[in-house]
């Protein structure tokens, strides 16, 4: 049975499905369908022509243990989801996130509390998103990438299945650690290639590709590929390659 909060607004041509719970000061756009057993908690906000697959869940609220290192207090900004989204089966989007428009968010992802997710980005299938990261436009992140905390994604980054992006240099030992926390950069058309792993603080330059397997300990050169453990610059990206080439946008 539907739990539909008589203080939300939900516009008369969205579409609800079975079992969906609709909580106090949250807006639905027109046009919008929304899928079986959906919760949408307290104030979330979701735009125009916007799909929410089976048991997603919109505005959960952030976990935080007593020793957790990077979960702050609870968020109160309301989670924000941008028109022509599509949000997929069993996917959790907190409280205090951002999608902007276009955005796709596949099945059983994760996107954490003070994310920003730019125009037209892809969330691959159980990609995990944690906090306090920005996303930029039109990225790609593939199946079971992880982003760790404070780190940050520029526009057409790419990914590849299995990406691990790291924070903490201490390994959750000694309190040293907390003073140290810093996510990776991935500079405007970086690509990180399958099971390749980001140490913390490093900063992938514009262009870069990481590939497949690669540890980078280092911070990367301009439109180099990095290969090998410990990740080595090998040779230039073709220039065929180029981001620029590519005749996306200007």
């Amino acid at each position: 049975m539907e739990r539909l909060s008589p203080h939300a607004s939900i516009d008369p041509s969205a579409r609800l499905g079975h079992g969906v719970v609709v909580e106090e000061g949250v807006t639905i756009g027109p046009h919008c369908t929304i899928g079986h057993h959906v919760v949408l908690r307290a104030g979330s906000r979701i735009g125009a022509r916007v799909r929410i697959d089976d048991h997603a869940v919109i505005g959960k609220l952030p976990m935080r243990a007593a020793n957790s290192a990077t979960t702050g207090a609870q968020v109160d900004v309301p989670a924000v989801v941008g028109d022509d989204c599509l949000i997929g089966t069993g996917s959790v989007i907190y409280s205090g996130a951002t999608l902007e428009r276009r955005v796709l968010v596949a099945d059983l992802a994760t996107i954490r509390e003070q994310v920003e997710v730019g125009e037209g980005t892809i969330v691959g299938r159980g990609v995990a998103i944690e906090n306090a990261c920005k996303i930029g436009r039109f990225c790609k992140l593939e199946t079971n990438a992880y982003v760790t905390a404070f780190s940050t994604l520029e526009d057409r980054v790419f990914l590849a299945p299995g990406a691990v992006t790291t924070n903490d240099n201490f390994v959750g030992r000694t309190e040293e650690r907390f003073k140290h926390f810093k996510g990776v950069t991935v500079k405007r058309g970086g690509r990180v290639g399958a099971n390749a792993t980001i140490l913390p603080g490093v900063i992938i330059a514009e262009d870069t590709l990481v590939a497949a397997a690669a540890l980078v300990t280092h911070d990367t050169a301009p439109r180099r590929i990095v290969a090998g453990v410990p990740g080595r610059d090998f040779r230039e990206v073709p220039e065929e390659q180029w981001l620029e080439r590519q005749g996306w946008e200007p």
